[in-house]
Order: structure tokens, then C-alpha cells, then sequence
């Protein structure tokens, strides 16, 4: 940033002794020196905004890119499939078959009639006699505690 030479720093310290003098010259320094390190803080924490916020653009682009992409795959993989299958493929959930309004016919009916993709369970069998009861164990007796200061002889 600055370009300060050995000679150049020699002169500024010859005129900082003779302005501000050998006495107060400790106390000068340590006050540009507090200077210094708020500023390096404050340009530290700037750039650290700076750099938080291209990031989130940044992803936030990837993502959109990321999003359009995988449309697009989606789109070629149901058309392929569809070319493959010669219907059209259905990427959604399926259809519902409603009967109109004026059908006798309910929608219970319906759905006891149509078939189901999960194969029959067949009945569980009870057992003809009773499970035995297993008895509860009785508590154990509680004995008291010895008293302090007696001592068994």
C-alpha cells in the first residue's frame, strides 16, 4: 500500500522525535499504533461482508443453474421413456376414477372394487386355549437398617 523506504522511515522518525519529542514520542506511537489496528479491523470486517455476499450470489446462481438443469433432464428422461414406452408417461400422481354426479354407484363401492397392488394377507389364527397367566412376583420383605453406634460384639 505504502511504499516507505529505509531511508524515507529514517526521516520521518528524525521528525517525529524533533515535533513531537523523546518524551511524549512512546505515547504518540502507541496511539497511531491503536489507530492502525482499527482500521486493519474495520477494512478485515468489511471485506469478510464483501466476500459473504458475492458468495451468497454466487450460490444463488448455481442453484438457479443447478434447478434449470435438472428440468431439463427430467424433461429428456420423460421423453425418452415415452419414445420407448409409445404413451405418454405420466409424471405425476395417477388419476382418479370418479364416477359423475348422477352414478348410483358410491364411491365406497368403488374403491372395494378396485383392485389392489398389495398382495392378500391371509387371517391370523388365534390359539384355541388361553395364553397361561404368569404370576406376579411377590414383593421381598424390607429389613431395617442397623443403628449407628451399635456395634455387633
Amino acid at each position: 500500500m505504502f511504499d516507505v523506504g529505509a531511508g524515507e522511515l529514517l526521516v520521518i522518525i528524525i521528525v517525529a522525535v524533533v515535533v513531537i519529542g523523546p518524551k511524549d514520542l512512546p505515547l504518540a506511537m502507541r496511539t497511531a499504533g491503536r489507530w492502525i489496528g482499527k482500521m486493519r479491523r474495520v477494512s478485515a470486517h468489511f471485506r469478510s461482508g464483501i466476500d459473504a455476499m458475492v458468495r451468497e450470489a454466487e450460490l444463488e446462481e448455481m442453484e438457479k443453474k443447478w434447478k434449470a438443469q435438472n428440468e431439463e433432464i427430467m424433461r429428456r428422461s420423460a421423453a425418452l421413456t415415452e419414445a420407448e414406452a409409445g404413451a405418454p408417461v405420466m409424471t405425476g400422481p395417477p388419476p382418479v376414477d370418479v364416477p359423475p354426479v348422477g352414478a348410483p354407484e358410491t364411491v365406497a363401492s368403488a374403491v372395494e372394487t378396485a383392485p389392489h397392488p398389495v398382495a392378500e394377507v391371509p387371517p391370523v389364527e388365534t390359539p384355541a386355549e388361553p395364553l397361561a397367566q404368569i404370576p406376579e412376583p411377590e414383593p421381598e420383605p424390607v429389613s431395617a437398617p442397623a443403628a449407628k453406634g451399635s456395634a455387633d460384639v
